[in-house]
């Protein structure tokens, strides 16, 4: 998922909040999350401002049972290596993921994980859904994005 829309005053990129809008798109992501029947054992997300507050949003809507911040969750952060914690988790039986991350790193990431499928645009609170598999490429379920 990428985080909600985001405003641009603030001291640093890390540091910028969601906007009111950002909000509600990353409340209405939760509750079409909700109304799929989706939860997660385990949420990756960004250290930067904006994407913390998208997965508060979403939370409140749709169980995370545990959540690690991971430093690599930035716009330039290495696909690959998240790849690696994302096979690591699967390994020990973690198998709903949800990632909130920033652009270009999203796209980034739907295509080293199906490396069939193009590096998509992930609009604000854009969500796509890959199924990954152990020794296998990942399939791109489904791509959701707010109205």
């Amino acid at each position: 998922m990428r985080h909600g829309e985001a405003g641009f005053s603030a001291s640093s990129d890390s540091s910028r909040t969601l906007t009111d809008y950002g909000i509600i798109q990353s409340n209405q992501a939760g509750i079409w999350l909700k109304q799929q029947n989706y939860q997660f054992d385990f949420g990756l997300v960004s250290p930067y401002l904006r994407a913390q507050q998208t997965l508060t949003e979403l939370s409140s809507h749709v169980r995370v049972d545990k959540v690690e911040t991971n430093r690599f969750l930035v716009p330039s952060g290495s696909p690959s290596h998240i790849v690696d914690v994302l096979t690591l988790l699967l390994a020990d039986g973690i198998e709903n993921v949800i990632v909130v991350s920033h652009l270009p790193l999203v796209g980034y990431l739907v295509n080293e994980l199906c490396p069939h499928v193009s590096p998509p645009m992930f609009p604000t609170a854009a969500i796509g859904c890959v199924n990954l598999l152990p020794d296998s490429a990942g399939k791109l379920e489904w791509f959701h994005q707010a109205e």
